[in-house]
């Protein structure tokens, strides 16, 4: 029998198809999920996370609430090849600012854009980044984050109120382990740093002065060094240990006005003093006056490459 012909298959096929569409209507319908015909969510800001980011809801047992940890996972991570190795780690506060312009509240840091091309080029090796979130709002973010009370803000929290003596140990305590058993985390001084800007960095300097041995790097940025009357300056002079390396960064402009800028780098200048005394020379301590630099996102992600390859350059 000869083949047949296209044209003959397609005469066949539009006979069949109103007694094949009979059929179907016999027969049950799967059961498909389905999902809302609405319009898009457009996001108000765009996300701009480079690389694979772990979003992680945390509840603290000490603080009693709940803050995203935002894990910034190594590049090879993944890979067959690095399946029993295990990465450092550097500890960052004001996680919202830090990887993505859609949480940051005044713009990010880019730290993951920064990391990703300092990677890439072998300038730094690879690393987790883990972004903790503060609290939320200015006046619980500056409780969380004091160890001392602000005598230059009035509307900052008293004594019996701050408790950055407890983020210290909320970090070390919960935090960290939290990580190091989901991850594979190498563990020990070497392997950790910490950071942070404005009261993160008050935290992050109090929390590696009181736990010396746990941190061996610290990115400070933006300091508030006043607070307590200067006793964080106190702890740096009495600290038993401090960490192997540290890259302190302020602007000239981070002030509300010419005086109180002055007054941010004069602090900073007699932390430079304290820790050049103390032996830290210029392999260990890197400080940066930036002329016009300002207390925002924005001057801390410029300098952040700078002070990623001081802490972490090969």
């Amino acid at each position: 029998m000869p083949p047949l012909s296209i044209i003959t298959l397609l005469l066949l096929w539009v006979l069949a198809t109103p007694w094949l569409a009979a059929q179907n209507q016999d027969q049950p319908k799967a059961s498909v999920p389905t999902t809302p015909a609405a319009t898009p969510l457009i996001p108000e800001k765009e996300n701009t996370v480079v690389g694979w980011l772990d979003i992680i809801p945390f509840t603290s047992k000490i603080f009693h609430n709940t803050r995203m940890l935002r894990v910034w996972v190594p590049g090879n991570y993944f890979s067959p090849h690095n399946a029993h190795r295990k990465y450092p780690v550097f500890y960052m506060q004001d996680g919202q600012n830090l990887f993505d312009k859609a949480t940051a509240l005044n713009g990010e840091w880019q730290l993951d854009e920064t990391a990703d091309h300092l990677i890439g080029s072998f300038q730094i090796g690879q690393m987790f980044i883990v972004g903790i979130d503060n609290a939320g709002d200015a006046h619980q973010r500056a409780i969380e984050y004091l160890p001392y009370p602000d005598s230059l803000d009035p509307q900052s929290p008293g004594t019996e109120e701050v408790r950055g003596k407890d983020y210290a140990k909320f970090l070390i305590t919960e935090v960290m382990p939290f990580l190091e058993r989901r991850y594979r985390i190498a563990t020990g001084a070497v392997n950790t740093g910490i950071g942070g800007s404005s009261y993160g960095a008050v935290v992050s300097l109090y929390t590696a002065l009181h736990y010396p041995g746990v941190f061996s790097r610290a990115l400070i940025e933006s300091p508030i060094l006043e607070i307590g009357n200067g006793q964080i300056l106190n702890d740096a002079e009495r600290a038993t240990q401090l960490p192997q390396k540290m890259y302190i960064g302020v602007g000239t402009e981070e002030g509300r006005d010419a005086r109180t800028s002055a007054e941010f780098v004069k602090s900073v200048e007699d932390l430079d003093k304290i820790l050049r005394a103390r032996g830290m020379g210029p392999t260990r301590l890197k400080v940066v006056v930036e002329e016009g630099g300002h207390h925002n996102e924005a001057t801390w992600s410029k300098r952040l490459p700078e002070a990623m390859l001081f802490l972490y350059g090969r």
